[in-house]
């Protein structure tokens, strides 16, 4: 046999390469609990800076997309829930900026 392809190392490369490709493989194959999670506290920490009245179309947009990563996740979509947590987490972030920045300006 080439020494080449029985070099331990070699051997030992290769197969922490198809290792890696695996375990990569089956993360997208999990549900995507910590995504989820993080997007409901950001909603969460978006309404409670009232963003309902002070960024009601970013706040909207962010619990439409936890809606959506919701049913995505009920039909076993995982990668897709993942993105539309993702996707709400940012809008809530967004949200909760703009409702700060306009309290701000209100003054007390």
């Amino acid at each position: 046999m080439n020494a080449y392809l029985t070099s331990p190392l070699r051997c030992w490369l290769l197969l922490t390469i198809l290792l890696s490709g695996l375990l990569g493989g089956c993360a997208s194959l999990s549900p995507p609990v910590q995504e989820m999670s993080d997007a409901r506290q950001a909603i969460k920490a978006a309404r409670e800076a009232n963003a309902q009245e002070l960024a009601p179309q970013k706040l909207q947009s962010a619990e439409d997309s936890i809606e959506l990563a919701t049913r995505t996740l009920e039909h076993g979509e995982y990668e897709a829930a993942r993105m539309a947590a993702s996707v709400a987490k940012a809008l809530a972030i967004k949200a909760r900026d703009e409702a700060l920045a306009a309290a701000a300006t209100r003054g007390p």
